[in-house]
């Protein structure tokens, strides 16, 4: 759903919108935690920078072009040029598409390093901030009795319950706490993991595909098949591909492990 195009302040005349101004945000918090996380762990280098700006090409275009794909009958989305101008902002689209960017860019400069480590935390923070600006544009969520539900404009686009007066969910301030706290878990979670590449990754994007799916429950998009909205279709083959990745990971350690064992046992008794 595509927010509000409310103005936040002015610079020197320029109006500086609400959401984008809060992904902006967002953006330059992700950055800063990667490159700190890559200094700590001696990554930083000019692969890295690039390994960043193919993650930030990527996501750019997934986040304006996601509303491409909306429908199965091509009749009814709109063309890529106004899929461009008039997009989503699907935070998922961006995500997608940034860690294809990652991918194309370690191919084109050769870099076969793990990265994922180093983005997990900084995405989590990241989308804790862009987040902001989606609470301040969007509709909340669905209509609730919850004593925390919260209301909002009328002038809300395709929110019935906004017109209503209705109390919603607060389903943006779910989303900013749990990757506040999935910010905190994985640096209680690195120094037990360290010897684990790619598994911090892993535990971020698993948990947040598992929290999306069911935070979708309350929030005001559409419904287009068993009840499941969009993102959750998509987080369906999602959460697929995360347990499939897990268990490969797992698999491919325990015999990395079992091997190691074998050798050492080998050079022991000779």
């Amino acid at each position: 759903m595509p927010p509000v195009n409310l103005v936040l302040f002015h610079v020197w005349g320029f109006a500086v919108p609400t959401h984008e101004f809060f992904v902006f945000l967002g953006v330059a918090v992700a950055a800063a935690v990667f490159f700190r996380e890559a200094r700590q762990r001696g990554q930083l280098s000019w692969q890295t920078l690039a390994v960043v700006a193919g993650a930030l090409v990527g996501g750019a275009i997934g986040m304006r072009l996601s509303g491409w794909f909306r429908y199965l009958d091509p009749m009814l989305n709109p063309s890529l040029l106004e899929a461009w101008r008039f997009g989503t902002h699907s935070i998922l689209g961006g995500l997608a598409l940034a860690y294809v960017g990652v991918h194309v860019a370690k191919k084109l400069i050769g870099y076969r390093v793990r990265t994922g480590d180093l983005f997990a935390p900084a995405v989590a923070l990241g989308m804790a901030v862009g987040r902001i600006g989606c609470l301040l544009t969007e509709a909340p969520g669905r209509p609730t009795e919850l004593p925390w539900g919260v209301h909002a404009p009328g002038s809300v686009p395709n929110c019935p319950g906004c017109a209503a007066g209705a109390p919603m969910h607060p389903s943006f301030v779910y989303e900013i706490m749990f990757h506040l706290a999935a910010f905190a878990a994985l640096y209680w979670l690195k120094p037990r993991l360290r010897h684990r590449s790619g598994a911090l990754f892993t535990v971020y994007v698993a948990g947040y595909a598992v929290f999306r799916f069911a935070v979708e429950f309350t929030r005001a998009n559409e419904t287009v098949w068993l009840e499941l909205t969009r993102p959750q279709w998509f987080l369906t083959a999602g959460i697929l591909l995360a347990v499939a990745r897990a268990v490969l990971y797992y698999r491919t350690r325990a015999g990395r492990d079992a091997t190691t064992h074998e050798r050492a046992r080998e050079e022991t008794v000779t």
